[in-house]
C-alpha cells in the first residue's frame, strides 16, 4: 500500500480525535475535528451500530500507522521486530516507532509534524552522530547526537524551529541544547514516556488472529 497524501485533516476526522498531523494547526480553532463532528460521509443522523472487536483492533492498527507515518510492510516490520525482544510486544513496537529517526526529530522541536520531519531527513538537512542520514525509518540509539547539518541552518526550517523551540515539550528521555538546537537521546522511552493515545494491545491481537 502507498503512503497517504491525502488531506491530513480528514485522516483525522475519521478516527473521530486528534492525531496530530499538523502540528500547531491541530491546537488552533481551524482544526477540522473541532470544527466538524461526523466522520467523512456521515451527515444528518447516524445509525449506530455495534462495532466488532476486529473493527476495534484495525482502526487502532491503521491509528498508529497515520500517526507515525509508517507504511504496512514497515509496521509489520516493527512489529516481527518487538516481538523478538524481551517484555511485552505492545510496548516494544510503540518503543521502536518511537525511536524512528523522524519522529526523534519531531519529538526534538525540530519540525511541527512527524510528516516535516519525515521531509527534512530525505532531504539531508538532520545528522545523527555528525553524519547525514536521509532515511526516517533510522533507529536512533541511546546517545546519538541528533543535529541540523551545519549547510541546513541558513534554511526557513530551521529559522523557524530556532525561533518556537523554546515553547516546545520535550520528552525526559531525550536532552535539547536549544542554543546550537541538537538533541540527545538518554535512554530508550518507557510506556509511560509515551503519550500517544494508542492502545498498543489491539494492535498486537490484531497481528495475532
Amino acid at each position: 500500500m502507498a503512503r497517504y497524501t491525502g488531506p491530513a485533516c480528514r485522516v483525522c476526522r475519521r478516527h473521530g480525535e486528534k492525531l496530530m498531523l499538523k502540528g500547531a494547526r491541530c491546537f488552533t480553532p481551524k482544526c477540522s475535528v473541532v470544527q466538524r463532528h461526523n466522520p467523512p460521509g456521515e451527515h444528518g443522523s447516524v445509525v449506530r451500530r455495534k462495532v466488532s472487536e476486529y473493527s476495534l483492533q484495525l482502526k487502532e492498527k491503521q491509528k498508529a500507522r497515520h500517526i507515525y507515518g509508517v507504511l504496512e510492510r514497515q509496521f509489520r516490520r516493527h512489529l516481527a521486530e518487538a516481538e523478538r525482544l524481551p517484555g511485552l510486544s505492545g510496548e516494544n513496537l510503540l518503543r521502536i516507532l518511537e525511536m524512528r529517526q523522524d519522529n526523534v526529530v519531531y519529538r526534538l522541536g525540530f519540525a511541527e509534524s512527524r510528516r516535516q520531519a519525515r521531509q527534512l531527513v530525505q532531504h539531508g538537512h538532520i545528522t545523527i552522530n555528525g553524519r547525514v542520514t536521509d532515511i526516517p525509518s533510522c533507529h536512533v540509539k541511546e546517545g546519538d547526537v541528533i543535529a541540523w547539518k551545519e549547510g541546513s541552518r541558513k534554511t526557513v526550517p530551521y529559522q523557524m524551529a530556532a525561533q518556537e523551540i523554546e515553547g516546545k515539550l520535550i520528552p525526559s528521555w531525550l536532552s535539547l541544547d536549544s542554543g546550537n538546537l541538537s538533541g540527545q537521546v538518554l535512554s530508550a522511552p518507557s510506556r509511560s514516556d509515551i503519550e500517544t493515545a494508542i492502545d498498543e494491545r489491539l494492535i498486537v491481537a490484531f497481528y495475532s488472529r
